[in-house]
Parts: C-alpha cells; structure tokens; sequence
C-alpha cells in the first residue's frame, strides 16, 4: 500500500475532518493496469453538489427563497472554484521535472492539466449561467507540500465530491439546470484520478481503483451519499477566507472524528473526536444503509460486518437510530475498505 501527505489527519483508511498540519496520510491500493481516457472530481464535486442542493432546498424552504437552483447551482460554483484553485495553483507550482523526481511520467502532469482545464471550465460555465449572483473565489489553503501530497489531495477531493454530487440532483427543481449539473458530473466522475508509484496510472473514478491500485473499480453495488453539512464539514478545512459578497453557505460544520486500527468489517477500532465517549453511536454510512454500533470503554467500537467494501463513512451519534444533524457529535470520518478481486469473486459466487 502507498501512503501519502495530505492536508488532513489520517489513520489508516480514515480521514480526520479538520485541518492539520501535513503530516496525515491517505492510504493508496495497489497499482493495476494501463491508462484509459481520464478526467478528475466528481466526487468533490458530488460533494459539493448533493450538500448544496439538499440544504439549499432547506434554507430556501426556511427564508421563503423562491430560486433555489440558484442557491444549488453558487454551491457548485463554489467547489468548482476550490477545484479549480487547486489543480491550477499546484500545477503552477509542480512543473514536469517536479513530477518526474517524484517518479511520474510526463502524462501524468499532461492528464491533470486537462483535468484543471475542466474545472476552469465548469467555474466559467456556472459563473455565466448564474449572472451578477455568482459566488467568488475564496482564498484557500490546500496543505500541498510536494507532488505526491498533491496526487493524494486530488484523489481525496474526488471522493468526498461524488458522495456530495449523489444527494443534490434529487432537489433540482429546474429540468435545464439538473441537465447541466448531470453533464458536469459524469464528467467530474471520470476525473477521480489515483496513482501509484509502481503504475504511473490515473485512476478515473472507477478506472482509479482498478487501473493504478489494482484495486476494485466498483467495491459496492451502491454509492454512499453524504448531506450537506456533513460533507461541509470535511471540505471547509480548506477554505481559508471568502469575499465578504459571497453568498453565505447555509451549512455548519461538525467537529472533526478520527478511526485508528484495522477498519473493515467485524474488527475492533478506535474513534475519537470532541465530545465522543462511551455510552455514544458509531454510525457507517455504507450506500444507502446505515449502521450502528455502540462506543465502548476507551471509545472502541466493533465494525458492523455489513458495511462491506468500499468508501465509507463513519459519524458520532448519541441515538443509535438516526445520523439527524442534532444528534451528531463528531465526523465524518473518510474510510476506504479494499475489496480484492478473489474476495470478490468469492462473496458473489456464493450469491448464485
């Protein structure tokens, strides 16, 4: 397995919400095969997106705000804009020679400028299209100290976006504008890219886990998606300060929540946050299901067997029957369980 820096706290496959210094990594699978066509973050901007939109539609509810696509579309606007900041700052600063001490190939560099091309892009089409109302770039800071940690933070992006994109379409109310959300997310899916040092391969989205780590391009059968506060709560480390014009986000953020120890179904691990204890829930968001599983002495608690593969996500509560935003205490916290391809084979040939 490949770690990296990156601008959060990790512990293995978990992912601390707050920032920190760069001294976290992210785990990375295993390497695997050639390079199809990439592109870069539908799952940041899935995060973005679904937040935004189920919020949104919530806060419009709330002020009486008659357009909330509008209110939808400036959240979408304002990842696109942290995206966008990022691959073009870090490109700036990451020449070809920087990447190829760091042991990639010159395409790699070559696919993320497409990549940033996209988001420029996206930033262009959304400002456009919401006129005189468009939310501004914010200033941000990203925690790249190097090529890799770049990599890693991209790939981190992508994924936290794809869970937020997957609960925002559902709220559109405007035909025309959920279009354009459907067209910038399949491509900002395709751009989740990862990469190992053994393959130079970027993953796109599927082709991420599959290509480059040799790991399972589709772990579980479905996504898991992530409310609007909840995914506010791992992207705004990020955000340093914002024109004081912008729209505010009708979002709050949770304190950050961390996991340590072998995190995978039915094994013992740690979870620590402000205000976690004994006595409170470890919630794991896996698809469209949620568990539970009580905190014990020392705040361990016992992975439910039926998360399964995958991306996860884990949240503090202090009921055992609802991730409501009142009842949350910490997180998310980010988990990726590898599904190797025996394994695979083994647990759906059973189904048949």
């Amino acid at each position: 397995m490949h770690w990296a820096s990156v601008p959060f706290q990790f512990r293995k496959v978990s992912l601390d919400g707050r920032r920190r210094q760069a001294d976290g990594t992210v785990l990375g699978l295993d390497p695997s095969s050639n390079l199809p066509d990439p592109t870069h973050t539908l799952h940041f901007h899935l995060f973005l997106f679904k937040t935004l939109t189920k919020y949104a539609v919530l806060a419009a509810a709330a002020a009486g705000q008659a357009d909330i696509d509008s209110v939808i579309l400036n959240y979408a606007l304002t990842l696109e804009h942290l995206e966008n900041a990022f691959y073009r700052d870090s490109l700036a600063t990451y020449d070809a020679a920087a990447f190829r001490a760091a042991g990639y190939p010159d395409w790699v560099r070559q696919r993320f400028i497409e990549i940033g091309g996209h988001e420029k892009a996206h930033v262009d089409f959304l400002t456009k299209a919401l006129g005189d109302q468009a939310t501004k770039e914010c200033t941000y800071n990203f925690g790249v100290t190097e090529v890799k940690s770049f990599v890693a933070t991209s790939v981190l992006l992508e994924g936290i976006g794809e869970s937020a994109y997957l609960g925002a379409a559902q709220n559109i109310t405007n035909p025309s504008t959920l279009t354009a959300a459907g067209s910038i997310l399949t491509v900002e899916s395709r751009h989740k890219g990862k990469y190992h040092p053994r393959s130079y391969a970027i993953h796109i989205i599927s082709w991420v886990k599959s290509s480059v780590q040799f790991g399972d391009a589709f772990p579980r059968d479905l996504s898991t998606p992530l409310n609007f506060n909840q995914t506010y709560s791992l992207a705004a480390p990020l955000i340093t300060s914002c024109p004081s014009t912008n729209p505010a986000l009708p979002v709050k953020a949770f304190p950050a929540a961390t996991i340590s120890g072998d995190v995978c179904g039915g094994k013992q691990v740690t979870i620590n946050g402000d205000g976690v204890q004994p006595g409170q829930y470890a919630a794991f968001l896996a698809g469209l299901q949620v568990y539970y599983a009580q905190i014990g002495d020392g705040n361990t608690v016992t992975v439910p067997e039926a998360v399964g593969y995958g991306r996860i996500y884990a949240v503090v509560s202090r009921v055992g029957d609802s991730i409501a935003d009142d009842n949350i205490v910490a997180g998310p916290a980010v988990i990726d369980i590898d599904l190797t391809a025996a394994k695979a084979a083994e647990i759906y040939s059973q189904q048949q």
